[in-house]
């Protein structure tokens, strides 16, 4: 196809402006003949456009390589969420397992120390009537065989009866003392 004078010539002053033609409308132009300066712009224009082309399309081609990239590079930081999610739930399940043997570990104590110290209120209960009972038959021994034996048995027989006296008094005493460890402990537990 070969366009007119006008055509032609504004095509030629868009040239000096660095505006060339481009795409398939260059295949169907053609230049009059013997008009050597449109042909010229016309190869122009071809070899311009060949070369646009292939800038496009290596642009083209780079941006759909980033895009494979950018595609893996998601996929894998999709897997990464998806690892550190499992990674959480993971760490927070531990951290409730370890709590709660923390707390059983806890109940453990506290139940072996009251039990401990119910062991040691038992021990130090025996022997405490242990030696309240071991005065008594003493003194009672005592007081019976120096009455047997018929000697002056009133000095004996006002310490028997103090000597009862204070044990009976040193007995409810200790277990006095003990009831009210027991109760302040079991009310320091109750308030924690």
């Amino acid at each position: 196809m070969v366009v007119g004078k006008v055509t032609r010539d504004g095509l030629l002053e868009l040239s000096k402006k660095k505006i060339y033609l481009e795409g398939n409308i260059l295949k169907i132009l053609q230049a009059e003949a013997g008009d050597v300066e449109f042909e010229t712009y016309l190869k122009d224009c071809i070899v311009r456009d060949v070369s646009s082309r292939k800038k496009r399309l290596e642009v083209t081609k780079q941006v759909q390589q980033q895009n494979k990239e950018l595609e893996v590079a998601a996929a894998n930081t999709s897997k990464l969420m998806e690892e550190l999610r499992v990674a959480l739930d993971e760490s927070e399940m531990l951290r409730s397992q370890a709590e709660q043997a923390k707390d059983k570990a806890l109940d453990d104590l506290d139940i072996m120390q009251k039990r401990t110290q119910f062991e040691l209120i038992g021990t130090i209960v025996r022997v405490a009537l242990f030696v309240i009972i071991g005065v008594g038959v003493i003194t009672s021994v005592m007081y019976a065989i120096a009455m047997m034996a018929g000697q002056d048995t009133q000095i004996i027989g006002s310490t028997w009866s103090n000597m009862f006296g204070i044990l009976l008094t040193n007995a409810f005493s200790i277990v006095g003392t003990i009831m009210g460890v027991k109760y302040a402990t079991d009310n320091g537990n109750s308030k924690e």
